[in-house]
């Protein structure tokens, strides 16, 4: 019988210096998503105009040299860059008919606009969020009465709770929050309820289940960190909705109160000079459109990044 050489077989595969370096390096589920986020160069850009955009809302109207409420009624409707009578200074985006600048009106108006748009999604993301959780753990009956209290709030036409708020209380910006947060968060806790449902029987909340955990720690420490990913993905989908909506009662007139202005007021009092002076409503109708396009690309960013199937 021929005898095998042992030496004529040998392991050519890498060693272990070498299999250590092909490894995939040990990663946080956020920094691997974060990783992603950088890589995407659309979303970055967008994350870059968005912070450009509300810097340039907190800053202009302080270091502007007029007021927003500042009339010039010798210089109303003036062109851009003109220069005023008065002070020599220049209305970058020019005056409107009362001869106010547009110029720190409109970064006034988009300090109102995204205070509005945020303090509604955060209302929305409190109170969906919570609402999601308890409806998803529980499920039975509590699940499907708090699901049907979600169909009547949206079988509700959202201007006709506008309409009646407007009526009752005190026309303002928080009005305006408290409107959309009444009927904005059903979407968000539908979302968190879906999530709440799918981690509730997996096995790391079995096991802290059987440890002795209560239902709110269960919902607070283990199923709602989970669901972050895609509440943040869902949260920066719906601040668009939420300008876009205060921007749409502006125009129709119930919005902000005067003498406040938003991106939807000076969109709607330049619609009327539309023929004449274009530009009083192609600029605030430039940054609505702007600041909705890179909020909803950033948001598929966050989407993509977020995505476990995209981890490699």
């Amino acid at each position: 019988m021929e005898k095998i050489d042992k030496n004529r077989f040998q392991w050519v595969g890498p060693n272990a210096e070498e299999s250590e370096g092909m490894a995939r390096p040990s990663v946080t589920y956020w920094r691997d998503a974060m990783g992603r986020l950088v890589k995407n160069k659309v979303a970055l850009v967008c994350a870059i105009i968005i912070i450009l955009l509300i810097l340039a809302s907190l800053i202009f109207p302080l270091i502007s040299p007029f007021e927003g409420r500042e009339q010039h009624l010798t210089h109303t409707n003036a062109p851009l860059f003109s220069t005023c009578d008065q002070n020599g200074q220049m209305h970058i985006f020019g005056t409107d008919s009362l001869g106010r600048d547009l110029f720190t009106r409109l970064w006034e108006g988009g300090r109102v606009s995204m205070f509005i748009a945020f303090a509604a999604v955060i209302c929305n993301l409190i109170i969906g969020v919570v609402y999601g959780g308890i409806s998803g753990y529980f499920g039975g009956a509590v699940d499907n009465v708090m699901m049907r209290i979600i169909e009547i709030i949206n079988g509700i036409p959202y201007l006709i709770v506008v309409i009646l708020l407007m009526m009752i209380l005190p026309p303002g910006l928080m009005t305006i929050v408290v409107a959309y947060a009444t009927t904005g968060w059903t979407g968000m806790a539908r979302l968190v309820r879906g999530q709440v449902i799918s981690l509730k029987e997996q096995e790391f909340v079995v096991a802290a289940k059987a440890l002795g955990a209560n239902a709110p720690r269960l919902i607070l420490r283990h199923l709602l960190p989970n669901s972050l990913s895609v509440v943040i993905v869902n949260l920066t989908l719906s601040i668009p909705n939420a300008i876009f909506t205060e921007a749409f009662l502006s125009y129709i007139g119930l919005g902000v109160p005067v003498p406040l202005s938003s991106w939807g007021m000076l969109a709607q009092a330049g619609s009327a000079a539309m023929r004449t002076y274009p530009s009083q409503l192609i600029i605030p109708a430039l940054c609505i459109s702007l600041t909705m396009f890179s909020f909803n690309l950033l948001g598929d960013g966050l989407r993509d990044a977020f995505d476990p199937r995209l981890r490699r």
